[in-house]
């Protein structure tokens, strides 16, 4: 699903219309990006978890040519699914 698709399914289920879906969309996800951006973890109780990890320096491999190669630490954003959206997809 895109985010076409999910402004349709969303103005769907909730009533609201296409341009007021996709306003909400926009919102979260700009409002999680900060909240992620300002150290903050983002928690949605039966959704998940949103949170940013730090994620260290190692030696990986190029796979065209096998050279070892240098990856740099940096922060990623991690998700950790609730239950009842774990549950749903069972």
């Amino acid at each position: 699903m895109n985010k076409a698709q999910l402004v349709d399914a969303m103005a769907a289920e909730s009533g609201l219309t296409k341009v007021d879906s996709k306003k909400a969309i926009d919102a979260f996800i700009k409002v999680t990006g900060e909240a992620l951006k300002g150290g903050d973890r983002l928690g949605l109780v039966g959704f998940g978890s949103f949170s940013v990890v730090e994620r260290s320096a190692r030696t990986g491999r190029n796979p065209q040519t096998g050279k070892e190669i240098k990856i740099e630490a940096k922060k990623v954003v991690k998700f950790k699914a609730g239950s009842e959206l774990s549950d749903s997809v069972k």
